[in-house]
């Protein structure tokens, strides 16, 4: 032991062991900068800050000792191409952040066929001083040219004894973190308190450990698992309601709104509304004025997902690539069973999220992509074909399904970065500090004009009177990175509770005949299936649903959000804050933890299904009336 520490002692540091030292340590203070002042990371107290601080450090060290378990030496260029390496991953993420408050997995990665396709948004979110992240690497390569730095050795004995350092560190990090954050690597679907303690490259390894965890539950599910979940889904369950079967045989029609938030309703720029159309439909409707989106990382994919399986998305990436092979009992498959004819509409790439291959598993017989429709570089924008042109040249595809029809829409132009062209401007600009809140509700006037028009047609074609239509915001369009814009917008402050109540998106229900009546109901996506079904007078023996119709008299109003947090009639719960819902303001945590022990067992139970494919098994589940078995569908093309 004496030996080993007088070799200790006599290491010498040479100018290379140097360079490699400020190397690490400007790493290490880029990574703390980024996730202290960029990152919105809530920091309670001074040991939040430590831990914060200290989480960086040993995972550098360990990159470049990765480095050296592969060779000797390391070179100049090795070393400088490992900072521009960790670097990048921290700009990615910065990046991500931006408009998605949240931190890239590695499903997300997985997604890379949609990256072709978000040029624009991903252009919108950098910025020109971006460049100073990158600019350490460049004076790094001046300094080791300077200084005639090759090559870069560290004797055996000094690189064991920085492993144990950086091993040491780590092992610290997380039970310091554990002293502030009880059972922290088991919540998995709070990424922000992940990064927080763990920092950004750790968390990046712990999420792949979560996905080769992912990846081996499947083939470790067994069919009794299915019973613990129905027995969770099915407590307090009630069926029929004076709207059962209002819709019966009723062509069904369901928009998607893309990043259609609620605070636009009835909201003005310069005495002209912003939603005139919606305004005066929803007084012709049932408005639901309490409905929030349930959306994590996969987004629009997601809120499909909810609304069409009533189950939750999962915390990392998306359903619709990540487990679409899956046996599912969807929408379209229950619709199909009574005679409908399924059916969707989208002016984009069929392949974006997946969709051509989800939808085989949903039960959709037509997957109307932009090959369907005539797309100009003049009728398209941001993302593909605009709104009016889309609603326009889908009614003759409409008309071409036999009815009864299942047909949704998923519109595209209110899509961030909010580009128009000059013609299709309609409202004034808002005047906040955000250029993005400012374009919102320009493509949100021209959506809501294309709304309109495809109800225009719809009457013009027939087919409106035979049909229910059902809209809904998909998830949110501006981020927290907005706040203070957000904050000029709303009147207030834009505090955790209230960007939580900013998540509400509008659900609007449109019954040909029917009196309109505003809702207060909290729901939320995962609510529409069974609604929809009972609108419809559909019953289903035997089916996993973790929503409720939102017509039913005593359903518990709870809904639940991919992060953990939810929202009930007296409480709100965000960022590990409990909220009276009364005046916004912070309480006791004790009135949330029932609300919270039931939103964790949700999400748990949801994944379960999802991860272990617990839908394959759902014949086994007893039923008086027969077995309901989800089956896939091939989606064909209506021309062949």
């Amino acid at each position: 032991m004496k030996g080993i520490i007088n070799k200790i002692k006599s290491f010498h540091f040479n100018k290379e062991h140097k360079f490699l030292g400020v190397t690490v340590l400007l790493l290490w203070i880029k990574a703390y900068l980024i996730s202290r002042f960029i990152f919105d990371l809530p920091l309670e107290n001074m040991v939040e800050e430590f831990i914060l601080f200290i989480n960086p450090l040993g995972s550098i060290i360990i990159l470049f000792l990765l480095g050296f378990a592969f060779r000797k030496k390391l070179s100049k260029r090795t070393i400088l191409f490992m900072s521009f390496v960790y670097t990048f991953v921290l700009y990615a993420n910065l990046v991500y952040y931006r408009f998605f408050d949240d931190f890239i997995t590695i499903p997300v990665l997985l997604q890379f066929k949609n990256f072709g396709d978000l040029g624009g948004s991903a252009q919108g979110l950098m910025e020109p001083w971006d460049a100073v992240f990158f600019l350490d690497i460049l004076v790094l390569a001046l300094v080791a040219r300077k200084n005639e730095i090759k090559s870069i050795t560290f004797p055996k004995l000094a690189q064991r004894f920085l492993v144990l350092v950086s091993i040491g560190l780590i092992v610290f990090n997380v039970l310091l973190a554990e002293t502030q954050r009880p059972q922290l690597l088991t919540r998995t679907f709070d990424r922000e308190m992940l990064v927080k303690y763990l920092g950004v490259y750790n968390y990046h390894v712990y999420d792949l450990f979560m996905h080769s965890k992912a990846s081996a539950q499947r083939a470790l599910a067994e069919g009794s698992d299915i019973i613990e979940v129905e027995n969770f889904t099915n407590d307090g369950f009630e069926q029929d309601n004076m709207l059962t079967g209002i819709a019966k045989d009723k062509n069904l029609i369901i928009i998607s709104m893309e990043s259609l938030q609620n605070f636009v309703i009835d909201f003005e720029v310069e005495g002209q509304p912003v939603t005139p159309f919606l305004n005066q439909l929803i007084d012709e409707s049932i408005y639901f004025d309490n409905f929030y989106h349930q959306t994590g990382q996969g987004k629009t994919s997601d809120s499909e997902f909810l609304v069409d399986n009533s189950l939750y998305p999962l915390s990392r990436g998306s359903v619709f690539t990540t487990n679409a092979q899956n046996e599912y009992y969807a929408l379209p498959e229950i619709l199909k069973e009574n005679g409908y004819t399924t059916s969707s509409f989208h002016g984009n790439n069929k392949s974006f999220w997946n969709r051509d291959l989800m939808y085989q598993s949903l039960g959709y017989d037509y997957f109307f992509d932009e090959t369907y429709f005539d797309v100009t570089e003049e009728n398209s924008v941001n993302y593909g074909l605009k709104d009016i042109p889309f609603f326009e040249q889908s009614i003759p595809l409409l008309q071409s399904l036999n009815q009864p029809f299942h047909a949704k829409f998923i519109s595209l132009t209110n899509h961030y970065p909010f580009v128009l062209d000059e013609e299709d401007i309609m409202i004034p600009t808002l005047e906040t500090n955000s250029g993005t809140v400012n374009r919102y509700v320009q493509t949100i006037r021209y959506f809501d004009e294309s709304l309109k028009v495809f109800f225009e047609k719809l009457k013009e074609s027939g087919l409106y009177e035979d049909s229910i239509i059902v809209m809904y915001g998909d998830h949110n369009g501006i981020s927290a990175n907005h706040n203070k814009a957000m904050a000029s917008v709303i009147g207030k402050e834009v505090t955790p509770y209230e960007f939580t109540q900013l998540q509400k998106v509008p659900l609007i229900i449109h019954i040909p005949g029917m009196e309109g009546e505003t809702l207060h109901t909290i729901g939320g996506q995962i609510d529409l299936k069974p609604t929809i079904l009972n609108l419809l007078g559909i019953e289903v023996d035997k089916d996993i649903q973790f929503g409720e119709d939102l017509f039913n008299e005593n359903r518990e109003e709870l809904v639940v959000f991919r992060d953990g947090g939810f929202v009930t009639k007296q409480y709100l719960y965000t960022e590990g804050t409990c909220y009276r819902k009364i005046d916004g303001m912070p309480t006791d945590d004790k009135f949330c933890e029932t609300y919270t022990e039931e939103t964790e067992r949700a999400l748990e139970l949801s994944d379960k299904v999802i991860e272990g494919d617990l839908l394959r098994f759902i014949d086994q589940l007893e039923s008086e009336g027969g077995v309901v078995q989800a089956e896939s569908s091939d989606s064909n093309n209506p021309e062949e």
